[in-house]
Order: C-alpha cells, then sequence, then structure tokens
C-alpha cells in the first residue's frame, strides 16, 4: 500500500470544526524562508512526507529584490539589508543562487533522499506558492508561522494568511514559538 495512506485532517470555519477529511497525500509542498522556524518546518514535514511515503517539495520564494535593499528588513537570519548599491539584474541572480544552496543544504540535513526535489521561484511569496499548488498538483502544504502576533500579521503570517484562505489543498501550519518549560 506505498504512497495510499490516508490521514484525517479537520477544517475549521472559526472555531468551529466544520468536517472531517480523509485524503491521499502523494505531494507535499515545504515552504521555507530563512527564519529560526525553517528548520522545524522543514523537519516535520519531512518526516510527515516520510510517513506518508510522499514526494517532497522544498519550496523557497525570493521575494522582489528592492525588498532585500531596505534596511529595516532582515530577511536572512539578521542581515539587515544590502544596500541601494546592489540594485541590479546580479542581486536578484545572487539571491537565487544563494536560496538555491540554502534548499541543498535542507535536503542533506534531511538525509538527501530522492524523493525531495527543490525550487526557488521570484515574485510574491503567498502567490507563488498558491501557483505551486495547481502546477505540481501539491496534496499538502506545510508552512511555517512566526511566534509574534502583530509580527505574524505584519510579515508571515500575511502569506500564512493568504494561503490558508485561498489553498485549495489542505494547509498544515507549523508555529516557530517555542514550548514552554
Amino acid at each position: 500500500m506505498q504512497g495510499n495512506h490516508r490521514i484525517p485532517l479537520t477544517t475549521m470555519n472559526g472555531n468551529y470544526p466544520i468536517h472531517l477529511i480523509t485524503t491521499n497525500m502523494k505531494k507535499i509542498l515545504i515552504t521555507l524562508d530563512y527564519g529560526p522556524a525553517a528548520q522545524k518546518v522543514a523537519e516535520q514535514g519531512f518526516a510527515l512526507g516520510v510517513t506518508l511515503r510522499a514526494k517532497i517539495i522544498l519550496l523557497h520564494v525570493v521575494a522582489e529584490p528592492s525588498i532585500y535593499t531596505r534596511t529595516a528588513y532582515s530577511p536572512i537570519m539578521g542581515f539587515g539589508g544590502y544596500g541601494a548599491d546592489m540594485m541590479d539584474a546580479d542581486i536578484t541572480e545572487s539571491l537565487v543562487a544563494g536560496s538555491e544552496r540554502f534548499l541543498e543544504k535542507t535536503i542533506e540535513y534531511l538525509g538527501g533522499t530522492s524523493t525531495i526535489s527543490m525550487s526557488v521561484v521570484v515574485g510574491d511569496a503567498a502567490d507563488v506558492i498558491l501557483e505551486t499548488i495547481k502546477k505540481k498538483d501539491i496534496d499538502l502544504v506545510v508552512i511555517g508561522s512566526h511566534s509574534h502576533r502583530w509580527m505574524e500579521d505584519i510579515l508571515l503570517g500575511n502569506v500564512t494568511q493568504k494561503v490558508l484562505r485561498e489553498s485549495t489543498v489542505p494547509v498544515l501550519v507549523i508555529p516557530s514559538k517555542r514550548k514552554s518549560l
């Protein structure tokens, strides 16, 4: 029964469960950024994929290059921006190459199995994720969420919220908030 596992998922409308869904999960899309939760998202999404014997696609979306030049934005583990002098086509190529290396290292970390592929796309994160769901016939999306509520709404939360609202497949949100002891 390889690849024919069924996993129950509850959908919610507000705070009230509507119904229980069971579906075959053959392709799982794991969306990763450079945030501290990326390792947790990758590990948990990968573990689920192994359990379900699903193909896994790691996706990193590179934002428009102008976003990386804002000094107030820190997209890459505390790095404060590139500065206006880097605003040309080379920055996009550099960001894509760096993102590909990040995903390659992630695949190595996860065991480098042949069931994992990767994709780096330039664009709006939520739109790219939603397009990838359709283009690659994804069955489940695994995405991270930031632990600070106001930051969640402003930053990645907007992406997560849009994907949750508009996705045609189940979405598993991995919180980055650590358990308190």
